[in-house]
């Protein structure tokens, strides 16, 4: 098998006790037979201090189970839909050609892969003093960081494969700045400080309820000529980098587009791996408003059948403004028959008229 092959996706869900109970029932459930590379938790903290107590339990669990062999791990504010605690799984499993290191850098850790194809990064919880900054200087304070651990590990900038934002109030403002613009002018210094001639990495922009910004990332450079990277569009929409003023009219100040493409792909041999980027009813650069949930979550799902050229999907999360629409999105999904792990989360998107924002990761 090769890395596509060998790198596994899957949700486990828990009922309600207290935090530190549902942690253990989730933790409990871990695969044992495969090498654990990212946990990111899905959660509804009241407060920011509260988020941030709750995250020390997790980081205190991780390490008492994995001791020098902690995985990448997040803890994202979002109320979860069918669970009192959700956790999402990335594991591998490894063969005699798979060399795995887990590593540190102060309170975050990360997991470098080496083996015939190439070098991968799995880093997870970039995250700066949601209690005391604001959106921008976490967002400088997160990309500093980011910068890091690429230096460290010898990894470009542009070798990000997949980037996961999670963002406060993605909507709200600091004054006239949107917390999603200001996040995107952040995104856009860091990301200039490279080129890009092989695409942006794939991205989800998503709000939050609590936790300042959070960032997780992939990244892969390629040592064999059979494995490399690719940039996905969709016919059907206007890559999100080149979106004209008309929708970046939410903030008073300087305004630079989302720096993601709708998808990449990373083949090795035979096989490719797809990071689907958070998706939803857009074609061209407009919003289809007024429609309704089941129309949006149809248009969505065409977005993504045009992002997959043969690859069948593995993951799933769904995302939804309202929780109110959990029952007919969950039904919706069921018509499609995916039999995959789908996790649903109650998360404001990044525009006011979106209902429903999905993304995934594929396999072919």
């Amino acid at each position: 098998m090769n890395y596509c092959e060998k790198i596994q996706y899957k949700i486990y869900t828990t009922g309600f006790a207290g935090f530190p109970e549902m942690v253990d029932q989730l933790l409990a459930q871990l695969p044992e037979d495969e090498i654990i590379i990212r946990l990111c938790f899905f959660g509804t903290p009241s407060s920011n201090k509260e988020y941030i107590s709750r995250y020390a339990v997790l980081r205190e669990k991780i390490r008492k189970c994995y001791g020098n062999n902690e995985p990448a791990l997040s803890y994202v504010s979002q109320p979860p839909l069918n669970a009192s605690l959700v956790m999402e799984v990335h594991s591998y499993r490894p063969e005699s050609d798979d060399h795995i290191r887990f590593r540190k850098m102060g309170e975050m850790s990360y997991v470098v892969l080496e083996n015939g194809c190439g070098r991968f990064l799995f880093a997870g919880g970039f995250q700066g003093d949601v209690v005391n900054c604001g959106i921008e200087q976490q967002s400088v304070d997160i990309f500093h960081s980011v910068s890091n651990v690429l230096k460290e590990e010898g990894f470009p900038i542009n070798s990000i494969v997949r980037q996961w934002n999670y963002i406060e109030l993605i909507t709200g403002f600091d004054k006239e700045d949107q917390h999603y613009q200001t996040f995107n002018n952040a995104r856009s210094e860091f990301y200039a400080k490279t080129n890009w001639t092989n695409g942006y990495p794939a991205a989800t922009g998503i709000g939050t309820n609590m936790g300042g910004v959070l960032v997780d990332l992939d990244a892969a450079v390629f040592t064999n000529s059979t494995c490399f990277a690719t940039p996905i569009d969709n016919k059907l929409q206007i890559a999100a980098h080149a979106y004209s003023d008309k929708v970046l009219d939410v903030s008073q100040s300087k305004k630079t587009t989302p720096k993601f493409e709708r998808a990449k792909s990373i083949t090795c041999g035979k096989n490719r791996l797809v990071y689907i980027s958070g998706t939803a009813a857009i074609r061209g650069e407009e919003s289809l408003e007024g429609v309704g949930l089941e129309r949006q979550l149809r248009i969505t799902m065409e977005n993504i059948d045009q992002l997959l050229d043969g690859a069948k999907l593995s993951i799933l999360r769904v995302y939804l403004k309202d929780k109110s629409y959990y029952e007919e999105a969950w039904k919706l999904m069921e018509s499609y028959q995916l039999d995959i792990p789908v996790s649903y989360m109650c998360a404001d998107v990044c525009r006011n008229e979106l209902l429903i924002e999905i993304e995934g990761i594929a396999v072919q």
